[in-house]
């Protein structure tokens, strides 16, 4: 199998997944033809044959290129992008560089759909709403802002999500959602400086038991997403601190997990969702019957709690 027909499968694949028309307009190359952005960010010009492995991640670190190397890998998708703003030279001095170098000489070939896959149906801000339901009927996923619409009106997806339960919950148990959702056992929260039932002197404001029904979620950092928003609770990766100042000081409940955090937990759903396009007949016709989608072990967050 030569490396570019997986490639030219994958990047098809993933098209069909996340398109990349629904890309922000800040991170999407058509929006912006200086900008890299979203899409194949490099293609290696070394053909390795027999290749069939795909890495899924969600930053390309150091260490997730030495896996990928010694796991021959063919195409990493890499969820953030690698090149993110021009380069005006590639050297081995650079880190960044220094790993996109290595690709190319290694045969490996990297494709990025960001901020495509937070906006689709499907994708990973409705992977975070429905981890705040107990059950399909226990509230609704509405979109936060607009919807994206596709060339007959239909719409492919959203920015954002809101989340409305049927029934209120206090903070205690969408925490529990929540840290049960991301496999986390800590959360940064910021409490509304205005709730429903007073605080005994000395009580540690986690313990209360006041309620909350709405919930505004952005994957990443979505300080510049929510502020503003009608919603009890603000769901996201992360948020400066005079972003979260002003969301408590206007009444909101701020939930912080990380930003990769609330994006990491999608790829094993991604990952099954490009097995299944790589394995329809058009992809078996092509020789790709034998193709190995595989989540990253490497990928973590950057930062640990000590």
């Amino acid at each position: 199998m030569a490396s570019n027909t997986l490639l030219k499968s994958v990047s098809r694949a993933m098209e069909r997944i996340a398109p990349l028309r629904l890309a922000e307009k800040w991170d999407n190359e058509y929006c912006q033809p200086l900008a890299v952005g979203v899409g194949l960010l490099l293609e290696s010009p070394v053909q390795r044959p027999g290749r069939n492995r795909v890495l899924l991640t969600i930053d390309l670190t150091t260490a997730v290129l030495s896996e990928a190397v010694a796991k021959e890998t063919s195409v990493i998708v890499a969820y953030h992008p690698t090149i993110f703003k021009g380069l005006q030279s590639l050297t081995l001095a650079n880190p960044l560089q220094r790993s996109l170098l290595t690709c190319a000489a290694e045969g490996i070939s990297v494709y990025s759909p960001h901020t495509a896959l937070d906006s689709v149906w499907g994708g990973i801000n409705d992977w975070l709403a429905q981890g705040l339901l107990s059950g399909a009927k226990d509230g609704v996923i509405e979109p936060l802002a607009g919807q994206k619409l596709n060339a007959t009106g239909d719409s492919e997806g959203a920015e954002g999500r809101l989340v409305t339960l049927n029934q209120p919950i206090d903070m205690r148990e969408l925490e529990r959602r929540i840290k049960a959702h991301l496999k986390l056992t800590h959360l940064q929260v910021g409490y509304a400086e205005q709730v429903e039932e007073p605080v005994e002197a000395g009580q540690d404001r986690s313990s209360s038991p006041w309620s909350v029904r709405t919930i505004a979620i952005c994957a990443g950092s979505g300080g510049s997403m929510l502020l503003g928003t009608k919603a009890d609770v603000y769901f996201t990766g992360e948020m400066s601190h005079h972003e979260v100042l002003a969301a408590v000081a206007e009444g909101k409940n701020v939930v912080l997990c990380g930003h990769t955090n609330t994006e990491r937990g999608y790829l094993p759903v991604l990952a099954e969702k490009l097995r299944n396009e790589l394995g329809s007949q058009e992809c078996k016709d092509e020789g790709l019957a034998d193709v190995e989608v595989v989540v990253s072990q490497k990928d973590q967050h950057p930062l640990e709690i000590v």
